[in-house]
């Protein structure tokens, strides 16, 4: 199907809605989703922002941005993550435990607002993944209106850039509590540290990334044909991130990939 006619067909999904709070994290999906949103329904439109320490600052700043270029109401929703029973152990299921906590708080602010639905921005391509939190959307009667039309990342990357929106080619995503192997502790403090840990590679221009622990390991996943610039400032970084707690750092040979820590439960399987 013609992308355009694709993304009518989304905006009519919406505005059977009559009115919807979109979860909105800033990203590249729930970018796209919220400005069908708001094209679709107007005023009717609400975005939802789930604010703890498992957003990094620059996530929660960027997506306040866009809802005030967009011309969109932003309600903030705080939570507490190590209020969430079980989640500081990390088992293999915390990110149902999570998306439960938060989309039900979601659900309860829409219900505040007297807004009708709940969106949600997964697409096609995170179905190829464990995401145990998809259970909970369902479970709590959440949308997922890319799902449902059919859009893949690709898709919704090219179409948000005819949108003209600032997200289009902004780098994927994933709560910081992703980058700890299971059963390992969650801290606020190791939460820290991962984040400026990704922040110093932020700086210095890597294009993908992500900082995976492992004890006081660090694992840093790039591009592959971004390992040479890695080794370039391999002494900066190693200093800067044992100054932030690490005490060895590694560099991941396969490269930068999403959801890595599920490796090894696809082997288990």
């Amino acid at each position: 199907m013609e992308l355009n006619a694709k993304y009518d067909r989304l905006k009519d999904c919406l505005r059977s809605l009559k009115s919807v709070a979109v979860a909105f994290s800033g990203g590249v999906d729930s970018a796209f989703l919220l400005k069908a949103a708001k094209e679709a329904l107007g005023d009717k439109t609400a975005a939802v922002t789930v604010r703890s320490c498992l957003m990094p600052c620059r996530e929660f700043d960027e997506a306040e941005q866009f809802c005030t270029q967009e011309h969109i109401r932003h309600i903030i929703c705080d939570v507490d993550p190590f209020c969430i029973e079980g989640f500081e152990d990390n088992p293999t299921n915390r990110c149902y435990l999570c998306k439960k906590e938060m989309f039900s708080r979601i659900r309860q602010t829409a219900v505040k607002y007297d807004i009708a639905e709940v969106a949600e921005g997964s697409n096609l391509d995170d179905n190829g993944d464990y995401r145990p939190g998809m259970i909970a959307v369902r479970e709590l009667g959440i949308r997922s209106p890319l799902q449902e039309i059919g859009f893949t990342k690709q898709e919704i990357r090219e179409l948000s850039k005819r949108l003209g929106l600032p997200t289009w080619n902004k780098p994927s995503f994933a709560c910081l509590a992703s980058r700890f192997v299971y059963g390992e502790k969650i801290t606020e403090k190791r939460l820290k540290m991962v984040e400026h840990s990704e922040q110093i590679l932020a700086k210095l221009g890597f294009s993908l990334f992500r900082v995976r622990v492992h004890g006081d390991l660090a694992r840093l996943e790039v591009m592959p044909e971004e390992f040479g610039k890695l080794l370039e400032y391999r002494e900066q970084i190693n200093r800067e991130l044992k100054d932030l707690g690490f005490s060895y750092i590694s560099m991941d040979l396969e490269g930068y990939r999403t959801g890595s820590m599920n490796e090894t439960l696809r082997k288990q399987q």
